[in-house]
């Protein structure tokens, strides 16, 4: 048995782009969209790239790239094909640390544990989800964006 541990970090800048703001797949009704090729879902692109870092595959990029001009925007999707290259691996647990001064995360938190819980076939128990505001420090916290920190521990059998 050998232990992996990915971390994935990504960033989008708001946009007023008609998208709605999601975050783990959650809707969260907001008045602004992430600017992005895809539905711009950092919190799926930090996950899908810690995931990259335990496989070696990235998928954000050129493969995501491709995949938008086929009119796959759908960040679940690249995360499932980051998953797929987790070969005799088992997600034990994730951490994600999401910092932005809007939306409020706390309210959303259990819904968005749920949805990865299913995407990623781990149980709730085994996801944390904190956010942060930076105390303004960084154009995040000062409500220009969403940064998305996140870490997968896995154990290869």
């Amino acid at each position: 048995m050998k232990f992996k541990t990915g971390l994935g970090q990504d960033s989008h800048a708001f946009e007023d782009n008609n998208k709605p703001l999601l975050l783990a797949g959650i809707d969260f009704d907001f008045n602004q969209g992430l600017r992005a090729n895809s539905d711009g879902d950092v919190l799926l692109h930090a996950l899908t790239n810690a995931i990259s870092s335990i496989t070696g595959v990235n998928i954000l990029g050129t493969k995501a790239d491709e995949l938008c001009q086929q009119g796959v925007t759908d960040s679940s999707e690249y995360l499932k094909l980051a998953l797929i290259n987790l070969h005799n691996c088992d997600i034990q647990h994730v951490a994600i640390s999401i910092e932005c001064l809007m939306p409020k995360i706390t309210p959303k938190i259990n819904e968005m544990k749920a949805n990865l819980a299913k995407l990623l076939n781990i149980s709730t128990a085994d996801i944390g989800i904190t956010a942060t505001t930076g105390e303004g420090l960084t154009s995040f916290g000062r409500g220009e964006g969403i940064q998305v920190l996140c870490i997968v521990s896995a154990i290869q059998s």
